[in-house]
């Protein structure tokens, strides 16, 4: 085996996280097995301290998946993976190594939207197994999703894509820990915490700033993500955010409805659309958003004409005809193997949306994504 130190990739090593490599002793024998838990930020320091390494192969292995060419079964896998990575990159503090570690795991979970945009809807959509206290961190990468796909809806370009999905993920660092106080908090934000939310559009373009971004287009875009045409948004009540500004804002709206709080259950993926695009039906990006996600988007669970319920899977040749895995009989009763369903089909027809309380299957990702192409 070939080492490095350590210190060549600390970035990607979290005080609370599960370490995503090996740590071996100066020795090369096993100090830490991938999956375990630092719990602070002087375990790391002592770990750099007395000279830990990494194994360059373990490292280049995991860097070489080409999503491109990846079988559809480890597409799932791929996905958590990556947008652990995320998170990782996201808890970094303010500085030296955040661009670094941000722009390594943007670019596979970007690699994963372009590979299959149906199954990164669907990440969006199905979002049960997050825990709230996580909430910023998921959030981030679920608006990020929205904020890229409905980019390329409008025709964007390959940079402006990039710049987009990183400004997304980035737009509310300054408040990813009150994120997921406020999803799991009953009583209404405190005045503390309702001008921290008023000043975060801010502190996240400082937090950038400090690490060394220097692109005007994206930060701007962060300080202004919350500002509406009318002047009632914040921090400065601006009448003119800039265009990369109203897509942030509108991302990180409908992806948010989306998404359970102790005080609500998510929307339904048909009324949030409606929703974006009546708060202002004329904007190209509210327009472009509802095209891209349509009515039944992937991740939405339905009822079909013949009884059976089920969970879309891919979008279909029509807004209103997508592809459906059926996972519970007419009776109720959940199927073995989900079974694939045309909409198109008079019987296999959508007849209405579900809340996910409702459905009675459990949805395994790996078994689901074997359906489509």
């Amino acid at each position: 085996m070939h080492h490095t130190p350590l210190d060549q990739v600390k970035h990607r090593v979290l005080a609370g996280q599960p370490l995503p490599f090996n740590v071996y002793r100066p020795d090369t024998t096993l100090l830490l097995a991938r999956g375990q838990v630092v719990q602070t930020a002087q375990q790391i320091e002592a770990l750099l301290e007395r000279g830990s390494l990494v194994d360059l192969h373990e490292l280049r292995a995991e860097a070489s998946v080409d999503v491109s060419s990846a079988p559809r079964s480890a597409l799932p896998g791929l996905w958590r993976d990556s947008m652990q990575r995320v998170g990782e990159a996201l808890l970094r503090p303010p500085g030296v190594g955040f661009r670094s570690a941000l722009d390594d795991a943007a670019a596979p979970l970007q690699q994963l939207i372009e590979r299959d945009p149906d199954l990164a809807i669907f990440q969006v959509l199905r979002q049960e197994g997050n825990a709230r206290t996580q909430y910023g961190l998921t959030h981030s990468v679920h608006a990020a999703i929205v904020a890229r796909l409905v980019a390329g809806r409008l025709g964007w370009s390959t940079d402006e894509l990039a710049r987009v999905f990183k400004a997304a993920l980035t737009m509310n660092l300054g408040m990813l820990e009150l994120q997921g106080e406020l999803a799991e908090q009953l009583a209404p934000p405190t005045a503390a915490q309702r001008e921290r939310i008023r000043e975060h559009p801010r502190v996240s373009r400082q937090m950038l700033e400090l690490s060394g971004v220097s692109d005007e287009t994206w930060l701007r875009a962060v300080e202004e993500h919350h500002e509406e045409r009318d002047g009632s948004g914040y921090p400065a009540g601006l009448r003119e955010p800039c265009e990369l500004a109203t897509l942030l804002h509108r991302a990180d709206v409908y992806s948010a409805k989306l998404s359970s709080r102790a005080t609500r259950e998510a929307e339904a993926a048909d009324k949030a659309g409606r929703e974006i695009f009546m708060q202002d039906p004329g904007h190209p990006v509210c327009a472009a958003l509802v095209k891209e996600f349509g009515v039944y988007p992937p991740g939405c669970f339905v009822a079909l004409a013949s009884g059976e319920t089920g969970v879309v899977v891919k979008r279909g040749p029509t807004v209103m005809t997508p592809i459906v895995a059926a996972l519970t009989n007419a009776y109720g009763s959940p199927l073995r193997e989900p079974v694939r369903r045309e909409t198109m089909m008079p019987l296999h027809a959508i007849v209405g949306v579900l809340p996910a309380r409702q459905m009675r299957a459990p949805v395994a990702l790996e078994k689901l994504v074997t359906l489509v192409d």
